[in-house]
């Protein structure tokens, strides 16, 4: 692989770290969870949003995603993260895969979890909520969208390397001419 990251955004429980770490391993390229990097420079997310608030997570998010964008390789941002200026900003020098998911499916992936954006009564609800209100943001930055609803998570992973292989192709090309 050359060129920019390849960047997996979408919703909570879309599947971009299960994902992720497989398309890196296809692409022989590392591979880089922003929640991950901030659980493990910061604590736990749900500690961060009771004990500081969600602005000072999104911050800590903010530098967990420039740091991984700068590495390179496959990256999977936090649902939330796009809805940054500066996060789009940057992502705009990458190549970004929009992974979604449909609710009926998302309610098995996302019991259980410990997402603070989900506490409450309904959290099939209030994902619903979340992702309504995103929607336009993660469409509006996607290069391309894959639906991890159903079929064979190997399938998905195909689709992104072979779309991964045919834009480098693509931007080669556009390099020679």
């Amino acid at each position: 692989m050359t060129g920019p990251a390849v960047v997996l955004v979408g919703p909570m429980g879309a599947g971009k770290t299960s994902i992720g770490r497989r398309v890196a391993r296809a692409l022989e390229v590392p591979f880089a969870d922003t929640d991950k990097i901030v659980v493990r420079d910061h604590g736990p997310i749900p500690e961060l949003f009771a004990t500081h608030g969600e602005a000072h997570f999104r911050a800590l998010e903010r530098a967990a995603v420039a740091q991984a964008l700068s590495d390179g390789g496959v990256v999977a941002l936090g649902g939330g993260a796009v809805m940054d200026a500066a996060t789009r900003a940057a992502l705009a020098a990458h190549r970004v895969v929009l992974l979604t998911v449909q609710p009926h499916v998302v309610a098995g992936r996302i019991g259980g979890d410990a997402r603070p954006l989900l506490a409450g009564e309904d959290p099939v609800a209030q994902w619903t909520r979340i992702y309504d209100a995103r929607r336009s943001t993660y469409e509006a930055i996607a290069d391309v969208t894959f639906d991890t609803s159903s079929g064979p998570l190997a399938d998905i992973v195909t689709g992104i390397v072979d779309w991964v292989h045919e834009h480098d192709r693509h931007a080669r090309i556009e390099e020679d001419a």
